[in-house]
């Protein structure tokens, strides 16, 4: 069974615990700056909103790579960056719609969320539950409950 990170972001505070465990879990340290999530800070609505790799199927950024750095864990389906092939080209982080790839000056190769091989730290820090690791194949289930009962899925008052 495959599982994705599902993000829900009116249950984000904005704590950044997400950010200091991506950090920790790839880098050993506590710096937000290192995370491979981001927690996005809509100023004029006070809403925060985690965001990070979406490991698309067609994964544009594996298709671009020139020298296939990029390639796809079996067991999780993550689109993960080999950095001992990786050039630092960022031909990827182009090629990416989301921009959740990244380049690190300091290495001179790029980033991204490779889900932790299969225990995303972020889900697991996360004290609200705003992001989730779950069964890929429901990570609309709730979107398509709350629009059920937005259109009419609630009792009928008889008349």
């Amino acid at each position: 069974m495959q599982k994705s990170l599902h993000i829900n972001p009116e249950k984000c505070t904005g704590c950044l615990q997400c950010e200091m465990a991506c950090s920790y879990e790839n880098y050993g340290v506590f710096a937000p700056a290192k995370s491979r999530i981001k927690v996005f800070d809509f100023h004029e609505t006070g809403r925060k909103v985690p965001y990070t790799c979406t490991q698309c199927d067609e994964a544009w950024c594996l298709h671009a790579c020139p020298v296939e750095a990029i390639t796809v864990d079996k067991a999780t389906g993550a689109k993960v960056v080999a950095e001992s092939t990786c050039v630092g080209c960022k031909v990827c982080t182009i090629s990416c719609p989301f921009g959740t790839v990244n380049y690190v000056q300091e290495t001179g190769k790029v980033q991204k969320c490779d889900l932790c091989g299969g225990d995303p730290a972020c889900a697991t820090a996360c004290p609200t539950g705003a992001i989730t690791y779950v069964d890929a194949n429901w990570t609309g289930l709730n979107k398509m409950a709350a629009w059920a009962d937005k259109l009419g899925n609630q009792p009928s008052s008889a008349a």
